[in-house]
């Protein structure tokens, strides 16, 4: 795999810092990547998803849902438990934290916790500064008209 140099767009740029964080981070190929808790990312209308995680053994008290800086951290503690002794233990209960990059403008709107599932529910909402907007185009003789009703009054 190569390997990527970012520093010269570093050093010709103003305000792109993020972008570049986010083409390294994609670009570095990391073997010990976490895969645990298995998880699902959809979908579910036009501008917004769903991100289903499996918790199975862990209550929602044990969960953890948290928003900083457009990075969405999903973590679990076990509580203590009695000494237990297991003859299989297939259901892993470890503590995770799983963190998912968010993009501009994609906010949580909230958790639910049912049947050994964390869903977790995010729209995008784009500000109207930045949605698109019709110019109105006015002909010539529209502003000469204005023109003279400034000019007679």
């Amino acid at each position: 795999m190569r390997a990527y140099d970012f520093s010269p767009l570093y050093r010709a740029t103003v305000g792109f810092d993020r972008l570049a964080d986010l083409m390294d981070r994609a670009l570095t190929v990391d073997a010990g990547a976490p895969t645990y808790p298995p998880y699902n990312i959809e979908k579910t209308d036009e501008n917004a998803y769903r991100i289903s995680i499996a918790v199975a053994g862990f209550t929602g008290d044990e969960l953890s849902v948290e928003v900083k800086e457009n990075t969405l951290v999903v973590s679990a503690r076990k509580a203590e438990e009695d000494a237990k002794t297991y003859l299989h233990r297939g259901i892993a209960t470890r503590a995770f934290e799983r963190r998912f990059a968010l993009a501009d403008h994609v906010r949580v709107t909230g958790a639910t916790h049912a049947d050994g599932m964390l869903h977790i529910d995010l729209v995008r909402e784009t500000p109207e500064a930045l949605k698109p907007r019709r110019i109105e185009i006015a002909r010539a003789s529209d502003i000469e008209a204005k023109a003279v009703e400034q000019a007679e009054a």
